[in-house]
């Protein structure tokens, strides 16, 4: 157990752990409403805004999570519209803000090891203060989903009932995109932003294999999630891998086996 003595072990453990409750409380209501890849999305977007960062000197996490937020807006104003459907909107985004990162990161003289913690995650790079800030606006979320859980079950459910029950649909679905921002923001400095989509959908899709309710699928997706991000940190360390592709492996490892037995 000798993992333990170790400062920054703890730090990204207890940042990991964090991510791994709130992320599935997110997932969710994504996975149901057929907006998965709106992690992916943003995830890209914030990748552009901490080439910002890089670029002007001002922390990459601070433009990274505004740029994320903005984009978050952006998105829902296109799908609200119906004048471009909601996937080709995310496709706007992801592509445009890929396009965006990889000009101002060539004007920044390109990458650097700072810039590859950022896209696959580093837990040797999360500090105390990290962690204090990940558990802040975690709270926040849990706290705001809590306050309006039966509002965004009903929207996620049947969106036109909740509107004509005079439910401001329009307001959650902001306020369910504003969270996910915050969330693929939070979930950086452990999985990087090439792989925070993963970490907020594959758990949730794993446990909806199971065919339980709503409240006993998220529990079980928080246990994946959970059990996924601890036993990739810890395999990560004892056998020198990279945290976050080993996280998202036995998530999917997870998956495929209860797939097979679910199935077969």
């Amino acid at each position: 157990m000798s993992i333990f003595n170790y400062t920054f072990i703890l730090h990204g453990l207890s940042a990991g752990i964090i991510i791994a409750i709130i992320a599935p409380l997110i997932g969710i209501f994504l996975v149901l409403k057929r907006y998965s890849l709106i992690a992916d999305t943003l995830a890209h977007v914030s990748l552009a805004g901490i080439a910002i960062g890089v670029l002007t000197g001002i922390s990459p996490v601070i433009t990274g999570l505004g740029a994320t937020v903005l984009a978050s807006l952006g998105v829902e104003r296109l799908r609200v519209s119906k004048t471009i459907y909601g996937e080709s909107a995310l496709a706007l985004f992801l592509s445009g803000s890929l396009a965006l990162a990889v000009v101002l990161l060539s004007m920044a003289n390109g990458f650097n090891s700072n810039l590859f913690n950022y896209l696959f995650g580093s837990i040797v790079t999360v500090t105390v203060g990290d962690v204090y800030t990940i558990l802040g606006l975690a709270i926040l979320v849990i706290i705001t989903l809590t306050l309006f859980y039966k509002k965004l079950l009903y929207v996620t459910f049947d969106e036109e009932a909740a509107q004509v029950s005079g439910i401001p649909v329009r307001k959650i679905n902001i306020l369910l995109i504003v969270l996910s921002a915050l969330v693929v923001s939070l979930a950086i400095p452990i999985v990087g932003v090439l792989l925070i989509g993963a970490l907020i959908v594959i758990p949730v899709i794993s446990a909806l294999q199971l065919k339980k309710s709503f409240l006993q699928t998220v529990m079980y997706a928080e246990i994946i999630s959970i059990f996924s991000v601890i036993a990739g940190i810890f395999a990560s360390f004892y056998f020198n891998l990279s945290a976050g592709g080993t996280i998202v492996l036995i998530m999917l490892a997870i998956f495929f086996i209860i797939y097979i037995i679910k199935h077969n």
